[in-house]
């Protein structure tokens, strides 16, 4: 279906606040100085504002979490240029909408000279030949396309359509910017126009549940400025805001030691091999609006730092839960954090690792280095030969086993062993084959030394 939102505006060219509408729909800007957030592109001299104040003919694709302003952008865009707007959407509409709407277009164009915004919203859901059926309407600038998805739009619209838009990524809304919202909200004639207050505990409850989503966040304050007003209070306290919301306040402080407490819990407990408790404490940072990508990172750490070779997967999967939050963002991505957290609790353990590294910097740090020895350094360049650099080495794949007897570090660490492998998991088996490797590589090393004692003996005897 398609709606037209150009009649009857007021005195300022926006239509007129219906007073039953949403919040979030009645304190939606009307301008692009109203717009919160998005810095980026709306700064004096960021790309959307030029092309809005220029009114120049513009197709766009606006990428980004829900809640960001996509929808927003599109009124205020058709504000700001006094045009014809219309909206579309991707899971009612098909072909036959969309050509109905460039026919309309054309006519506006031909008979009035004034051009038409086309909003399509989660344009990812239209399949290639609806997106298709746009490109000639695009191209010749009968309407001017905004078309809003929360997936990435690389992936999600075909190259045609793309290569025929700017495409603009939203970011989610910081702490200060939905707080800026709320309090908007309270004030505005347009809002709830003083009728009540927040209370700062209830304010920081929102802003956490918001996510840094707006909408969610007014929803979330129109829901409990109804409780209160039905009480027969004049504020929203968190108490009353929880009851509205059905979501309970997480104690939780992103700038504060909880911040850093509960973060070293979920670490510990998936160190401890306490799956339950780690998911809990997933649970409350990603309830309390964690950056999933600290999350994430921590998880990636953890996969090496207390697993390594145990279960060379969990890296695996650390890495691919990241990638994953980056790709579809939050509610969605906790999900992958919460594999990823199953995986690394119920994993075999080992820190091995983490002392291997730890001893090897140590070493290096007080000074046992030495000259890498000539057989392993670089021959390549022209008068290596002469330096002797390559001469001795041997090139393991040319044996059969792959694994020669040869000196790789330098005198001060030979025979040194930082990696030792634990039984657990899949160093059980890492362990045995080291074994056998330290046995072939150092082999000559052994029979080197062996063979200077026997040899230095019956000299300090004589």
């Amino acid at each position: 279906m398609s709606s037209l939102f150009d009649p009857a505006p007021d005195e300022d060219g926006a239509a007129p606040v219906d007073p039953g509408a949403p919040l979030a729909v009645r304190m939606r800007p009307r301008s692009l100085d109203e717009v919160v957030g998005q810095s980026h592109l709306l700064g004096p001299r960021a790309p959307l504002r030029r092309l809005v104040e220029a009114d120049e003919p513009m197709s766009l694709v606006l990428y980004g979490p829900p809640g960001t302003g996509k929808t927003t952008l599109a009124h205020v865009i058709s504000l700001a240029t006094k045009r014809q707007f219309v909206q579309l959407s991707a899971l009612d509409s098909g072909v036959k909408e969309v050509r109905a709407v460039i026919s309309s277009a054309k006519r506006e164009l031909t008979m009035a000279g004034r051009r038409t915004v086309l909003f399509i919203d989660e344009v990812h859901r239209f399949s290639k030949t609806q997106q298709d059926s746009l490109l000639s309407a695009v191209e010749d600038r009968i309407v001017s396309l905004i078309a809003a998805t929360t997936e990435n739009p690389f992936f999600s619209v075909v190259s045609p359509l793309l290569s025929r838009s700017l495409v603009l990524a939203l970011q989610p809304l910081g702490d200060d910017d939905v707080r800026t919202l709320l309090r908007r909200a309270l004030t505005s004639d347009r809002g709830l126009d003083g009728a009540v207050t927040l209370s700062a505990e209830a304010e920081e409850h929102l802003v956490r549940i918001a996510g840094g989503d707006g909408r969610k966040a007014l929803t979330a304050l129109e829901s409990g400025a109804g409780a209160a007003l039905a009480a027969g209070a004049t504020e929203i306290d968190l108490q009353t805001l929880e009851t509205a919301v059905a979501q309970a306040a997480v104690r939780y402080d992103r700038a504060g030691d909880m911040h850093y407490d509960v973060a070293s819990a979920l670490i510990k407990s998936i160190r401890g091999s306490d799956v339950d408790a780690a998911m809990h404490y997933l649970a409350r940072m990603v309830e309390a609006g964690e950056d999933p990508r600290f999350i994430a990172r921590r998880l990636v750490i953890s996969a090496s730092e207390d697993i390594g070779m145990a279960d060379p997967t969990a890296l695996q999967t650390a890495v691919a839960a990241a990638e994953a939050v980056a790709f579809i963002g939050m509610p969605e991505g906790h999900f992958p954090l919460a594999q990823a957290v199953a995986h690394l609790a119920t994993a075999a353990k080992s820190n091995a690792l983490t002392v291997a590294i730890g001893e090897s910097v140590g070493d290096v740090r007080a000074g046992l280095a030495g000259p890498v020895p000539p057989g392993l350094r670089d021959a390549h360049y022209a008068g290596a030969k002469k330096l002797g650099h390559g001469k001795t080495y041997s090139y393991p794949h040319d044996h059969p086993d792959g694994v020669v007897p040869q000196q790789y570090p330098p005198d001060a660490l030979v025979g040194r062993d930082y990696y030792r492998p634990t039984g657990r998991g899949v160093e059980a088996q890492i362990g045995v084959r080291l074994a056998k490797l330290r046995a072939i590589v150092r082999r000559p090393l052994r029979e080197h030394r062996s063979e200077g004692r026997a040899r230095s003996g019956p000299e300090q005897g004589a």
